[in-house]
């Protein structure tokens, strides 16, 4: 059998043999800051305390960031019920509500909360508005984790929670002239201007956050799909299914403009035979995807096309938030 040279002419041809695809690398994408700070809560709890950390909920919605903790001797739970008294547990960075610190507390167990800041931000902003008499609306989805946290910063029904237009519409308050606004952090920013839109007509007195509550990671990761949506065949956002950042931007792309949008969690899920005859793809990842995926997107295409890469970066991200002291004492 006569062996295939690899003389830089065979890869020139190659290359001419396949099919040209250019892909639009969006940016910023992938980790955010908060995201970053509580995977090394993780790994530096491990480092003082030792195999094994608990973790409540997943640490991050993604599924490659867990497994690489669990391998390192993090053990995730759902309930602080399931994790014994003398080894630390860990909050995940969606945030807690108030029931379940204290229930820590109660039993003397070592806990570390890897809230993102900026939850923490809306969570003490609710607080404010309830001491001052106001009932709060959240916008936000029903079930996720970080809606769970910042309703249980209050008592039951202190906080009303707003999914949609319709619940702008068709809400009674108590007290119109009482009323204050938090939101989700990882929401679409049109979704929810829309729906503050028509709070604020209906209830032109609402107290408003001093800050939008949608975090920067959120919008800029929203606004550079949006810079490169139209320009594609075809998007992929990588990111997990229960990551609401990453669906967000998976429909952002797909209101403007490109063909299709899909939210894949790796290169794996995609169905490359569909992008035979495609010029051009956008390319993604939500603030808790590693940006490993993204590279093995990126090198998969390259065995099927000869790819050229242009990144569209619409800011710089330079946010850092601090560990728990007890973590950066111990580093």
């Amino acid at each position: 059998m006569t062996e295939r040279s690899s003389s830089p002419a065979n890869e020139q041809a190659d290359m001419s043999a396949k099919p040209d695809l250019h892909i639009y690398l969006a940016a910023p994408r992938g980790f955010c800051a908060g995201v970053e700070r509580a995977i090394q809560i993780v790994e530096r709890s491990l480092e003082k305390y030792g195999q094994p950390v608990y973790v409540r909920h997943e640490i991050v919605h993604n599924r490659h960031v867990v497994d690489r903790l669990e391998k390192m001797g993090a053990i995730f739970v759902e309930e602080l019920d399931e994790c014994p008294d003398d080894r630390p547990v860990i909050f995940s960075a969606h945030g807690v509500p108030k029931s379940v610190p204290a229930a820590a507390q109660a039993r003397n167990m070592v806990f570390l909360d890897a809230t993102c800041p900026l939850v923490s931000k809306v969570h003490i902003e609710a607080e404010r508005h309830a001491k001052n008499g106001r009932d709060i609306l959240l916008i936000g989805h029903e079930g996720h984790p970080e809606v769970i946290g910042t309703m249980g910063q209050l008592p039951e029904g202190k906080v009303i929670l707003i999914e949609s237009e319709q619940d702008a519409q068709n809400f009674t308050p108590k007290d119109a002239d009482n009323l204050a606004l938090v939101t989700q952090t990882t929401l679409s920013v049109d979704d929810t201007s829309s729906i503050i839109g028509i709070l604020q007509k209906r209830f032109p007195s609402i107290s408003m956050p001093y800050k939008e509550d949608i975090c920067y990671a959120t919008t800029n990761r929203q606004a550079a799909v949006k810079e490169i949506a139209a320009r594609c065949d075809m998007l992929f956002v990588i990111g997990a299914k229960n990551s609401s950042n990453s669906k967000r931007l998976a429909e952002v792309g797909k209101v403007y403009g490109a063909a299709k949008s899909y939210l894949v969690p790796s290169s794996k899920y995609i169905d490359w035979d569909k992008l035979d005859g495609l010029k051009s793809i956008g390319l993604t990842a939500g603030a808790s995807a590693p940006e490993y995926l993204v590279e093995e997107v990126i090198k998969t295409a390259k065995t099927r096309f000869n790819v050229t890469i242009e990144e569209v970066e619409v800011t710089k991200e330079e946010v850092i938030f601090r560990l728990p002291r007890e973590l950066r004492q111990a580093s």
